[in-house]
C-alpha cells in the first residue's frame, strides 16, 4: 500500500503498518523509518525544528525578561552585553551665549562565554518497526521538554546568584523577627503583601525601569499559594485583567503593581542529602551526650572522607559515618560532636533552613537586569540521525536529539532582588 503524504502534520497523526511506504521529498520512509540519507525533506526538518523550539519555549519562563542576543554563525564564543551609565543631574545654570562643556555617554560591556548542552534518544529498528506511534514525534516532545527545562535552569542558576537579597521575617503570634541568614528561615517566614510592596519600593528607589509598565516577579506555586491566601481581595487574578491579550507566559496575577509569573522551576534550596537520598532524618531514641545517634530511616553503612555538614536540632554538626546493625538493620549516624537529643528530633543536611525547612526564591525583576542568548538564530538545534549512521553496519539504530548554545548573565544587580522565604510546604519540599 502506498500512502501519499503532502505535509508532515498529516504524517505525525497517521498510523502506518510495517511495509507501508511514505513518499517524501528526496526519499521514502518505510513504517516510519527513513531509508536513505536524504529522506528528511526540508518541510519535515522545519516541522521538527519548529516543534522542538515551540515545545521547549513553553518552559522558558525565567529567560523571558532578559536582554536577548542571537548567536550568529562565525561570531565566536563570547557574547557581549552593553550597559549605559546614568548621567548626573545638570544643576549648573547655563550662561547666556556660552556653550556648556557637555557630557559623554559611558558604555561598559559585560562579556560571557557560551556553553553547549544537549541530549539524544537512541531508537532500535525493532521499536520503529513495531511502534504504534510516530516515535520521532514522540521523542521530539520528550526531548523538547528536557531542552526547555535545561535551558530554563541555566538561566535561573545565573539569576539566583545575585547579591541583592532580602529575607522574609519570621512572623509568629503577632511578633515579627528579622531574619538575616538563609539558615534561619523557617516555614513561619512567608512572603507577605507588605514584602511585595517593599521589594517594589526597593526597585523604584534605584530607578529600575519597569517591564511594560510593571515590575515582574518569578514565583514558585507553593509561595504563590501562601501569598494569595494572605492577600485576599488585594490579589488581582489574570481573569480580572482589563486587557487579557498581553498576559505574560506563566502569569497568574498582579499585586502591588508587580506582575507574578509562576514557575515550578523557581529555585528551591533544600537540605543537602545525608544518605540514601534522604536529607531529613529523625532520632530513633533519646541520646545523652553521645556522638552516635540512631535514626528511624533506613540507610546503608558508609564512611565519609569529607564530613557532611548537618544541623542537629538547629545546631551545626557533621556526619562522619553511617553504621548499620547487622541483626536489626537499624542505622545510626556518627557525628563529629557529641549531642543530647530526644526521640523524633530533626537531623538535616545543610544548605537551607537549619530546622530542615526548604527555602524558596522569588525574583523581583526590572528591565535590563540580565541578558540571555536566544534559542532562535542558532541557539537550539534538533538533530535526527537515520538508521545506519556511525558504526551501525546492520542499520539497527537511529537517534533523535537536541543541542543548544546558551548563556545568561546578570547585568545590573540593583535591578533584581532575590527574596528568600519559607512556605507552608517547607517541611517536605525538595530541591530543584
Amino acid at each position: 500500500m502506498r500512502n501519499e503524504i503532502s505535509n508532515i502534520t498529516r504524517l505525525s497523526l497517521t498510523h502506518f503498518s510495517a511495509g507501508d511506504v511514505v513518499n517524501t521529498t528526496g526519499g521514502t520512509m518505510e513504517a516510519g523509518v527513513i531509508t536513505n540519507e536524504n529522506a528528511l525533506s526540508p518541510e519535515m526538518k522545519t516541522f521538527y525544528d519548529k516543534t522542538l523550539i515551540t515545545l521547549a519555549g513553553a518552559n522558558l519562563v525565567q529567560e523571558q525578561f532578559g536582554q536577548r542576543r542571537p548567536i550568529p554563525r562565525g561570531g565566536g564564543k563570547t557574547v557581549e552585553f552593553r550597559k549605559f551609565s546614568k548621567l548626573p543631574k545638570a544643576l549648573t545654570a547655563i550662561t547666556e551665549g556660552v556653550t556648556p562643556a557637555g557630557n559623554k555617554l559611558n558604555v561598559s560591556a559585560v562579556s560571557c562565554t557560551v556553553d553547549q548542552y544537549g541530549d539524544y534518544i537512541e531508537q532500535t529498528d525493532m521499536l520503529e518497526l513495531t511502534a504504534v506511534d510516530n516515535t520521532i514525534v514522540e521523542a521530539t516532545k520528550e526531548l523538547a521538554s528536557q531542552a526547555g527545562l535545561t535551558l530554563d535552569t541555566v538561566v535561573r542558576n545565573e539569576l539566583i546568584g545575585g547579591t541583592n537579597v532580602m529575607y522574609a521575617p519570621k512572623t509568629q503570634g503577632g511578633t515579627e523577627t528579622e531574619i538575616l541568614m538563609r539558615e534561619d528561615l523557617t516555614s513561619d517566614c512567608r512572603l507577605r503583601v507588605k514584602d511585595v510592596f517593599k521589594a517594589a519600593a526597593e526597585l523604584k528607589a534605584v530607578n529600575a525601569p519597569k517591564i511594560n509598565g510593571s515590575y515582574v516577579a518569578i514565583i514558585h506555586p507553593y509561595v504563590a499559594y501562601d501569598l494569595m491566601q494572605e492577600a485576599g481581595e488585594q490579589w488581582i487574578g489574570i481573569q480580572k485583567y482589563a486587557n487579557p491579550d498581553n498576559i505574560l507566559k506563566g502569569e497568574i496575577g498582579t499585586l502591588a503593581g508587580v506582575r507574578f509569573v509562576e514557575s515550578t522551576e523557581a529555585k528551591i534550596f533544600a537540605p543537602a542529602e545525608i544518605g540514601g537520598g534522604l536529607s531529613r532524618l529523625t532520632a530513633a531514641e533519646d541520646v545523652s551526650s553521645a556522638a552516635a545517634v540512631p535514626v528511624n530511616e533506613a540507610l546503608e553503612a558508609a564512611e565519609f572522607d569529607t564530613p557532611i555538614p548537618v544541623y542537629v536540632n538547629g545546631a551545626p554538626n557533621t556526619v562522619t559515618a553511617v553504621t548499620v546493625d547487622a541483626d536489626t538493620g537499624a542505622a545510626a549516624l556518627t557525628l563529629g560532636e557529641a549531642v543530647t537529643v530526644s526521640a523524633g528530633d530533626m537531623i538535616c543536611g545543610a544548605g537551607a533552613g537549619k530546622d530542615g525547612s526548604a527555602v524558596f526564591c522569588t525574583l523581583f525583576i526590572g528591565e535590563n537586569a540580565y541578558g540571555v542568548t536566544d534559542i532562535e538564530g542558532g541557539g537550539l538545534e534538533h538533530i535526527v540521525k537515520q538508521r545506519g549512521y556511525g558504526n551501525d553496519p546492520l542499520n539497527q539504530r537511529s537517534s533523535v536529539g537536541w543541542k543548544a548554545t546558551k548563556v545568561a548573565k546578570r547585568l545590573l544587580e540593583e535591578y533584581m532582588i532575590r527574596y528568600e522565604s519559607g512556605s507552608e510546604f517547607s517541611k517536605t519540599a525538595q530541591a530543584n
